[in-house]
């Protein structure tokens, strides 16, 4: 029997979706306002979820503490109220697109986390842009 286990967290951070190697032309026809050199903000919401059988001792998939305390440690304390671009080590050769930290956000987590145990990641940019990574 699997069993999905899910923890929500937020951060608030600043970035901006541009190539350096492109004209600031190009990158606002590409990423439009975004682009703006001035970077500019989201609220970000998250979702980690956990799937894999319930432990016969502990009744657990996973500890909800220890998701939360790994949330906190990979993911709040690394990106809140950062400027991703600026900030961010992972971010200072890739572009900070929804895409592109969901699957910086999965990598973190998923060498925390038992390989037995599938691990999936959800941003949500804004409450209707979201992306989910899951290792595929």
């Amino acid at each position: 029997m699997m069993v999905t286990v899910s923890r929500k967290a937020h951060f608030n951070a600043a970035h901006r979706l541009y190539r350096i190697d492109w004209s600031n032309e190009k990158n606002h026809t590409v990423f439009g306002k975004c682009s703006n050199p001035n970077y500019h903000g989201h609220n970000y919401e998250l979702v980690v979820s956990v799937t894999g059988k319930i432990d016969k001792e502990t009744g657990y998939v996973i500890d909800m503490k220890v998701l939360k305390d790994l949330i906190k440690e990979e993911v709040e304390d690394a990106f809140d109220h950062k400027n991703l671009n600026l900030d961010v080590e992972a971010f200072k050769n890739l572009n900070p697109t929804a895409e592109n930290i969901v699957v910086v956000i999965y990598n973190k987590l998923r060498s925390r986390i038992k390989s037995n145990l599938k691990l999936k990641v959800t941003l949500y940019e804004t409450p209707r842009n979201f992306v989910s990574y899951s290792g595929e």
